[in-house]
């Protein structure tokens, strides 16, 4: 009697054995049969910053692509991403985009290839733009778009762009990037008025130009 008891736990024990490996070898051969080699898009130089009707450009690498493939660049804005340059790939998948910008802006931007996306950041395009700042005697005033002016607001005034909406400012190589705060210059001639801060941020004088994307 004892024997059939011995025999059916070693048996149930080879059985679970047995599963186990198959399982652990189910599993190993899923993976393998799930795994992709890694691809990436390298950027080797990108010049996104440049003014209005210059050229901007990308290059670098797919890594393991074959020549032919095509690489985009794409800009992001109100209806999703949208291709404004597509090239193909040279030898070891180098390729190189180069564009010129007409308006000026600022988007986010990314490279493109199959389903493999790559950020690049913001594409600046400048153009010079009359700027003044403004800010002592007026500290504690409401601001058109919400909130007070303090000492530290970031922050530009404009007669017509939406409250919120995003500028960029460049002097040298500084850079700030803001929001529309409030309503102004009312200065003929100026079209930016930066806070006190912003000013601050770009070591800017007084009256006078900045590049600007908006």
């Amino acid at each position: 009697m004892t024997r059939p008891k011995i025999t059916l736990r070693a048996g149930g024990a080879t059985m679970a054995l047995g599963a186990l490996c198959f399982a652990t070898a189910l599993g190993m051969s899923s993976g393998i049969a799930h795994s992709k080699p890694s691809t990436e898009i390298k950027v080797q130089r990108a010049s996104l910053n440049v003014l209005a009707g210059h050229r901007a450009s990308v290059s670098g690498a797919v890594a393991s692509a074959p020549a032919g493939q095509r690489v985009s660049l794409q800009r992001r804005g109100g209806h999703g991403w949208q291709t404004i340059k597509r090239v193909s790939t040279r030898a070891g998948g180098a390729f190189t985009l180069r564009f010129r910008p007409s308006r000026s802006g600022s988007a986010k931007v990314r490279l493109a290839w199959g389903s493999v996306r790559r950020g690049l950041g913001h594409l600046n395009v400048y153009r010079r733009a009359a700027v003044s700042w403004y800010g002592p005697g007026l500290y504690g005033n409401a601001l058109s778009c919400g909130g007070r002016l303090e000492p530290g607001t970031l922050g530009v005034a404009h007669k017509t762009l939406p409250c919120g909406s995003h500028v960029t400012l460049r002097r040298g190589h500084r850079v700030v990037r803001v929001t529309v705060v409030d309503r102004g210059p009312f200065v003929a001639g100026r079209e930016f008025d930066l806070t006190a801060a912003t000013r601050a941020r770009l070591h800017f004088a007084g009256v006078g130009s900045v590049l600007v994307a908006s």
